[in-house]
């Protein structure tokens, strides 16, 4: 078996129709529900956008959180090391 055979799965021949096969498989279900290979493309970077961009403003978000309760912890942490019991 020849290093090509063998990294294809088979005849090159056999190989190439079931890919010619399959694509026009794909290529008429995709026609059928409107979708082109652009459009996959283009939402999938929409959705790795939105995802991000859901991410760092939960970020921001919880970061303010802790901003928000930094500004009443520290000072009483503060006050409680400067007259507490030593």
């Amino acid at each position: 078996m020849s290093n090509l055979t063998r990294f294809l799965g088979g005849s090159p021949g056999s190989v190439l129709a079931k890919l010619i096969f399959l694509s026009l498989l794909v290529g008429a279900f995709m026609h059928y529900l409107d979708i082109t290979p652009l459009g996959l493309i283009e939402g999938l970077f929409n959705w790795i956008s939105s995802v991000l961009d859901l991410s760092l403003d939960t970020v921001k978000e919880v970061g303010l959180w802790v901003v928000y309760g930094a500004v009443i912890v520290v000072p009483l942490w503060l006050l409680s090391r400067l007259f507490g019991q030593r």
